[in-house]
């Protein structure tokens, strides 16, 4: 596999048994996929189309019923469960669209979390967590509560959280759908920034015109990807 990969999925399936009768759903139907270093890439499709099982499967979320994943090199099929947590707090930032925000602590708090779970000491835990805030410009409201946030302040709170840990993919779940227009675009602007560093970033998103931030636009239907593009206003690696 090429250095340049991050992402690789080969051969993917995802099949799930509903009901009583188990009748089988096919989520993800052979399914191969490969996701460059530092690339910004979206995945949109109809409900049902198999794109939030794939996101769940590139964030080791959960697990392929046949196929190959790598994640940086790392066989992930062959991790188990403590493995795949270590690997999720070191190499993935996911970033959703209701924040998942803790009310209970302020801006700076929040985003040591991951850090907690790292074991990184606290005084460690709040300098990085506080450059990390800056990197999304809100170093001058480290210390407010996400109640005396806007919403778009809390999604940057929330990816000043995914990126502390300075993971090599930042997974994003509908980032913009509980914001308006103007803090959408603001946010994706922020994604494009954190991408031209050199995350590799990737969301997940109903609406065109978000796809359109994205230098690949990829699209699901019934488990397959049925299109995989260059977007006309990403910004090209």
């Amino acid at each position: 596999m090429p250095e340049t990969t991050v992402v690789a999925l080969e051969g993917v399936s995802k099949t799930y048994s509903m009901g009583q009768e188990a009748t089988e759903v096919h989520a993800l139907r052979d399914v191969s996929l490969a996701l460059r270093v530092g690339q910004s890439v979206a995945i949109m499709g109809a409900s049902g189309s198999g794109k939030s099982t794939a996101l769940n499967i590139i964030g080791t979320l959960d697990r392929p019923t046949a196929g190959r994943y790598r994640l940086d090199g790392e066989a992930v099929e062959e991790l188990d469960e403590e493995a795949l947590a270590v690997l999720r707090n070191q190499k993935i930032g996911f970033v959703f669209q209701s924040f998942h925000l803790l009310p209970r602590l302020n801006a700076v708090a929040n985003v040591e979390l991951p850090m907690v779970y790292a074991g990184v000491r606290p005084r460690e835990r709040r300098e990085r967590a506080r450059a990390a805030l800056a990197r999304v410009g809100l170093e001058a409201r480290s210390d407010h509560f996400p109640n005396q946030l806007s919403g778009g302040q809390q999604q940057r709170v929330a990816i000043a959280r995914a990126i502390v840990n300075e993971p090599v993919l930042l997974l994003a779940d509908e980032p913009t759908g509980a914001l308006d227009s103007a803090t959408s675009r603001q946010v994706m602007e922020l994604f494009g920034t954190l991408h031209l560093q050199g995350i590799t970033v990737v969301l997940v998103t109903h609406d065109p015109a978000v796809a359109e931030y994205a230098e690949r636009v990829i699209t699901f239907a019934d488990g397959e990807i049925k299109d995989d593009r260059l977007a006309s206003k990403g910004v090209a690696a």
